[in-house]
């Protein structure tokens, strides 16, 4: 049986970072894949809440675009010197 890619569908990715900048680039960088319709990141919870159009994108190519930002998700991580690179506050502390 052939699985029906939704229109709209919420999907909850953990995300680490620290402050508003953080929020602002983790966004951001959710909101460049094409088919992310809403995308908001929880301090709180260390993730983000995206709403995507399973036709046009996963919650993959939204984990490596939030990677690329500097920004480890529970599936993958950003590489060391992006995450160097970011502001010395936005450094959180990264998964083992």
């Amino acid at each position: 049986e052939k699985q029906v890619k939704k229109k709209s569908v919420e999907v909850i990715i953990p995300v680490n970072g620290n402050c508003d900048m953080c929020k602002k680039r983790i966004e951001k960088a959710a909101f460049s894949i094409k088919g992310v319709k809403k995308a908001e990141w929880h301090v709180d919870c260390q993730d983000i809440h995206v709403t995507i159009d399973q036709r046009k994108t996963s919650a993959e190519e939204v984990s490596k675009a939030i990677a690329k930002a500097g920004h480890d998700t529970d599936k993958i991580k950003a590489d060391d010197k992006v995450y160097e690179e970011l502001h010395h506050c936005c450094r959180y502390e990264r998964m083992k």
